[in-house]
């Protein structure tokens, strides 16, 4: 409605928490003289029902305006509004629950499906439908670890600990983070996150058999944030580490490590970095191996000390430390911190934006795969209570609590679960330092006496103010500290504070609302509570009894919690829904008592310390009555202070990180196969640094491969010893490889670390990649061959100056098999040695050219194999490929063509492949994902070819995967990479646009697959482009190889 607009946001806020119509009543109202009043409507059921001062003032002004007639009109007209707005919540509120109706259905029949895969070892107990205690987390209290509740087991746990030399990583993306002096409250990015992380990393530093801990964020440069943001290294000072300097060694200890990306003069918000993960995981693929090396040879005898784990926090980061766990073969954990699908439903149901507008705003559905992938690649996801897990994470397709029940049974029991995995949820609660805590002991009308360890010293500035808004500063102290924030809930807090007389006669109110110059400069979700908050201090004319300083500094929240306990008061978290609270327990370990909500962490907090009090966040007189009784009784009070003072340890930081290593040392551990295999043969000193991940036996254990054998036409990959049976083939395969090991030794030796290398054919005894000065990556996405023919001549042609020197090698990456890349090959009249590699079957594949021409024209890397085959349903993922193919074909016409076909004869042990025949009917990518997700079976789907191929590959392999580990198995370095892409391609392309290699984008090649296969993606496309990244260049329409030369040039990949 034109010009009152205004009237909205009061409206809504009205409809989200005012209490529904009384039914009765309206209908008298309605009946009353036979029409409609909308005046009196308005005054009893709007200004009487929900008492807002702004709306009471504009209907005040339109009760004045002198015409009736106007004046009904416009109070009518905002009756309407109401009803409007009631009947779309009511909608909103149908759609919610169809949604949630939907997601069970697709629950229950996957969790059939998946149960009927393994029905044949399915005893009793685990055909139970309802999620039992809590070990159906994965987390009993039967199995969990003592407490750390006496100097004895802190000693058992540090003597066990000894010897070792533990390097763990932890990803921290967004925000601004440093250690000392956190500005936190500055923006939504850096908040309680950067805190928990920071003091993590300090806690882990100190832990005895930790040597080094990493945490890495992002460098940022910009005029508007502090310089120290740019610093690329910054050691956190240790935490109690004096017990255990004998294990400090040169490099040891906490650092924060700033790995630029993105743009580099400015600071963005988390919902922009999207398009900039790939860089930063690249830079930060780069700083830990060469961590790995230092640390290698300092306290691991030569050998890289790879990470123990990589710790990924909220979703941009959990995506990234799954690439990173997948490039170097380690476990991964993750925490959430809070989850886009929790907030997608909620924003869904206020009903202010539609889906597009969330995910516009918000990049909402990028976030959430991110989250997704975490699922899939995380070994453990720590939460800190159990509703996160229970109301939050249940939420997603990746984790089911009951399927995990019965899958963590068959585990217990050593029967297999048929490919299917699900992550371990834990619980272990933040943790906090307590050493430098001392309880405040005296009251407002002693002070207390000081003593030789803790003499009496000046009041803080903060408490005078604090205390300068109190006419009676001795009364208790209420305490609440939280953003301006609707769900924090402040506004009822004053209520009913305002609305209690005997409350406020007993005590005082503290508002801690963050930092503020202007209120006209706070965002205007903030602001508007704030504005708020005044209001019901001037209505209930709180003057004198309610305190809310405009600033404070980090380092005063400690001193704002002794204040509150001198003064015998109650610190209170009144929030809607507090995922964890941490104010919680640092208000505890100062010794105050606490009121929280009922809805989340809390919840857990009470139940382990007893020192307080929980009401139910929307009883405005059930938060009053709590408040009251904790201050009128002082027997209460006290006994909450004591029960809070004496269990506070089992939050503290040691013992957070002794449940956090014990985890840790449960995860089966993952190293890159060649380095387990490594026999530390000695490296020539004429070889590049990166060469110590590598050593000549390597390449010894690899098997060379012919496709002379393919001469009966077939279009798969080679493999001699298909006819063979499993075991037959498996002992084979492994005779061949000795025995061609044995000899590659052999000949090793003889020829020693002088043998000459042929720079155009590659021959030595390193592939031909790792002596090229650039390596170009051809990733063209054709529906033919002919194009990329076409297209890869040009690109010879632009470079063949410096291809015949042997300076620069190119790689092939395609979603073919090797067999049609053979094929290509001859088509193309290219030779097997004019590429050094062929990442093939989208990424689960890679083949290198031969050495030697006598053995065949292409080598396979095994390794490459035992690196992505983590999480590789295999045969049980097979099975329910076919199922989901049958299901397809069957919803057609009998006398039309299937849809969608098994291609067995391009299939590979790791890549299951499909024919699709019909493109636009097959199920989208994110429905066939959602499926197999549901099902704990943990892959990447790719389609491929323009939508005519679907590519189901491990779940951390892909063709921009494969290229590092090219850098991390032989030095290559991802920097001296120039990628050569399409307009569009599979659905994997966007992992190779960004990150430290060079694209070139060729205009007009592959430009119609955008329509056929990205249509039905998760998140658009433009999410994840870096459209302003000086790595990326495209070129012109019709582009030539002079065209190509020229944005090389450009690129200062070659000298003009």
């Amino acid at each position: 409605m034109a010009g009152n607009d205004w009237i909205n946001s009061y409206l809504e806020a009205i409809l989200d928490v005012g209490p529904g119509l009384d039914d009765a009543k309206s209908s008298l109202l309605l009946r009353e003289r036979g029409r409609f009043s909308p005046t009196r409507y308005f005054v009893e059921e709007v200004i009487t029902g929900f008492d807002e001062t702004d709306l009471h003032r504009s209907w005040a002004r339109a009760q004045a305006t002198r015409s009736p007639q106007e004046r009904n009109t416009r109070l009518e007209n905002m009756c309407w509004r109401i009803w409007n707005l009631a009947r779309q919540k009511k909608q909103l509120e149908g759609e919610a629950a169809q949604r949630m109706a939907k997601r069970r259905l697709e629950r229950e029949r996957g969790r059939r499906e998946a149960t009927a895969d393994m029905s044949e070892d399915l005893s009793e107990g685990e055909k139970g439908d309802v999620v039992g205690d809590l070990s159906s987390h994965g987390d009993s209290n039967r199995g969990r670890l003592p407490r750390i509740s006496s100097v004895d087991a802190m000693e058992a746990f540090v003597n066990q600990q000894k010897g070792k030399k533990l390097y763990i990583v932890l990803i921290s993306l967004h925000g601004l983070i440093r250690g000392e002096n956190m500005e936190l409250g500055r923006d939504s990015d850096t908040g309680g996150q950067v805190k928990y992380v920071v003091e993590l990393a300090r806690a882990l530093g100190s832990m005895p058999g930790v040597y080094r801990v990493d945490l890495l964020t992002r460098q940022v440069s910009a005029p508007d944030v502090d310089w120290s943001y740019g610093e690329p290294t910054e050691m956190l000072t240790p935490v109690n580490s004096e017990d255990f300097m004998d294990e400090m060694g040169e490099s040891s200890g906490a650092y924060i490590i700033r790995i630029p990306f993105g743009p580099k003069d400015k600071y963005i918000p988390k919902e922009l970095l999207w398009p900039y993960i790939p860089e930063f995981v690249d830079g930060a693929l780069n700083h830990i191996i060469q961590m790995s090396n230092v640390l290698g040879e300092q306290v691991g005898g030569g050998r890289p000390i790879w990470p123990v784990a990589i710790h990924g926090h909220y979703a941009d980061a959990g995506d990234s430390a799954a690439l990173l766990s997948g490039a170097l073969n380690v476990p991964m954990l993750f925490t959430g911190h809070s989850l886009g699908r929790d907030k997608l439903e909620q924003l869904l149901k206020q009903g202010r934006l539609s889906r597009d507008e969330i995910n516009t705003t918000y990049k909402i559905m990028r976030r959430i795969e991110a989250e997704e992938l975490a699922l899939d690649a995380s070994e453990i996801v720590i939460t800190s209570t159990r509703q996160e897990i229970e109301q939050q994470w249940r939420l997603y397709d990746g984790f089911d609590p009951i399927l995990e029940r019965k899958l963590r049974a068959r585990i217990r029991r050593n029967v297999s679960c048929y490919g299917r995995i699900m992550p371990r949820m834990v619980i272990i609660p933040p943790g906090m330092e307590f050493h430098h805590i001392v309880p405040q002991d005296g009251d407002m009308d002693g002070e207390t006496e000081g003593n030789e360890d803790h003499p009496t010293s000046p009041d803080p500035p903060i408490w005078s103010e604090i205390m300068r808004f109190f006419t009676n500063p001795r009364k208790p102290m209420i305490l609440a500290l939280a953003r301006p924030d609707p769900k924090k809930n402040i506004m009822t807090l004053v209520k009913a504070f305002g609305e209690c007389r005997p409350l406020r006669e007993l005590a005082n109110l503290t508002l801690i609302m963050g930092n503020r110059e202007g209120i006209d400069e706070m965002s205007s979700t903030n602001a508007s509570v704030l504005l708020s908050v005044l209001k019901l201090i001037d209505k209930y004319d709180l003057y004198g009894q309610v305190a809310y300083p405009k600033h404070h500094k980090q380092s005063d929240v400690p001193d704002i919690y002794r204040l509150a306990a001198k003064a015998k008061g109650v610190f209170i978290n009144p929030a809607f829904i507090e995922p964890f609270g941490l104010t919680l327990i640092e208000a505890a370990a100062h010794g105050l008592p606490i009121v929280a909500t009922k809805n989340g962490g809390p919840v857990d907090i009470h139940r382990v310390l007893d020192n307080g009090l929980l009401i139910d966040p929307h009883d405005q007189q059930s938060i009053a009555d709590a408040l009251l009784k904790l201050v009128a009784d002082k027997q209460l009070w006290a006994k909450c202070r004591q029960n809070g003072l004496k269990n506070i340890h089992l939050f503290s930081w040691p013992e957070h990180c002794k449940t956090y290593l014990s985890r840790i040392a449960s995860c089966k551990p993952r190293y890159p196969q060649w380095q387990r295999n490594n026999d530390d043969g000695e490296t020539s000193e004429e070889e590049s640094p990166s060469d110590s991940l590598r050593d000549i036996q390597d390449i010894s254990l690899n098997l060379k491969l012919s496709l002379d054998g393919e001469k009966g036409g077939a279009s798969g990959n080679d493999n001699s010893l298909e006819s063979e049976g499993p075991a037959d083939r498996k002992t084979k395969l492994e005779n061949a490889v000795l025995a061609w090991s044995k000899g590659i030794v052999r000949d090793t030796r003889k020829t020693g670390s002088t043998e000459k290398v042929d720079p155009t054919t590659g021959s030595g005894k390193f592939p031909a990649l790792r002596r090229r000065k650039h390596i170009f990556v051809i990733s063209l996405d054709y529906d033919t061959t002919t194009g990329i023919v076409e297209a890869t001549r040009k690109i010879f042609e632009a470079v063949e100056k410096e291809r015949t020197e042997g300076s620069i090698g190119f790689i092939l990456s395609t979603s073919m098999t090797i067999s049609e890349i053979h094929s290509f090959l001859v088509s193309g009249g290219f030779r097997p040695n004019d590429f050094d590699a062929f990442i093939c079957n989208s990424g689960s594949d890679l083949y290198y050219s031969t050495l030697n021409s006598e053995d065949g024209p292409f080598v396979v890397d095994f390794y490459y194999h035992s690196h992505i085959e983590y999480r590789w349903g295999g045969e049980g993922l097979r099975k329910t490929l076919i199922r989901w193919v049958t299901s397809v074909n069957d919803k057609k016409a009998e006398n039309e063509d299937k849809v969608v076909t098994a291609a067995e004869q391009l299939s590979t042990n790791y890549c299951y492949a499909f024919s699709v025949q019909k493109p636009g009917v097959v199920t989208p990518m994110k429905e066939l994902r959602k499926l197999l997700r549901i099902q704990a079976l943990r892959c990447h789907v790719i389609f491929c070819q323009n939508g005519a191929r679907i590519n189901v590959i491990p779940v951390l392999a892909s063709r921009s995967q494969a290229l590092r580990y090219l850098y991390v198995r032989w030095g290559v370095e991802l920097s001296k990479m120039v990628v050569f892409v399409g307009e569009s391609g599979d659905t994997d392309y966007e992992g190779l646009l960004s990150g430290l290699h060079k694209t070139v984008v060729l205009k007009g090649a592959c430009s119609s697959t955008s329509n056929q296969v990205h249509a039905n993606r998760s998140y658009p496309l433009t999410d994840v482009i870096p459209f302003d990244s000086p790595n990326i260049i495209q070129t012109a329409e019709d582009w030539a190889s002079s065209e190509l030369r020229s944005c090389l040039e450009k690129l200062e990949v070659l000298k003009c």
